[in-house]
């Protein structure tokens, strides 16, 4: 199973945000025990950045980033990922950007709690409770 990481688990944990951060924290924890099974987006890290360094400051957020990516990867995506992004049928481009990139890496899941926004997506959301549970099963 692969897995691709949308960018609000990421800033779920790095903000302590409730009552997200519980199953995004346990979801990380359990990634970083099986590195190589999960992805981001290339423009995660950006947004992630600039979303959580003016509550924890530079040198922190980038230390979360520099952790993350130990066992996370960023998926192999291109010009023609975007233009793919382009042609999917999602209000938010940000998200079709995160679909392409989760294509792109071959993807089972895209794991969010942003369900209503990947209703449209060619993979699959789930929330990170239900991919723990499919990870306590392997």
């Amino acid at each position: 199973m692969i897995l691709f990481i949308d960018t609000d688990i990421l800033i779920d944990v790095a903000l302590d945000r409730h009552p997200f951060v519980s199953s995004a924290a346990k979801l990380l924890d359990a990634l970083e025990k099986r590195p190589g099974l999960a992805y981001i987006a290339w423009d995660s890290i950006s947004n992630f950045y600039y979303m959580v360094k003016p509550t924890q400051g530079s040198p922190p957020t980038k230390a979360f980033i520099r952790e993350l990516l130990r066992f996370v990867q960023v998926a192999p995506t291109s010009g023609k990922d975007v233009l793919y992004a382009l042609r999917l049928p999602l209000s938010d481009f940000e998200d079709a950007l995160q679909c392409a990139a989760a294509i792109a890496s071959g993807a089972d899941f895209i794991v969010s709690r942003n369900f209503k926004d990947y209703r449209n997506s060619p993979v699959p959301a789930q929330r990170p409770e239900a991919v723990l549970k499919m990870l306590s099963r392997k």
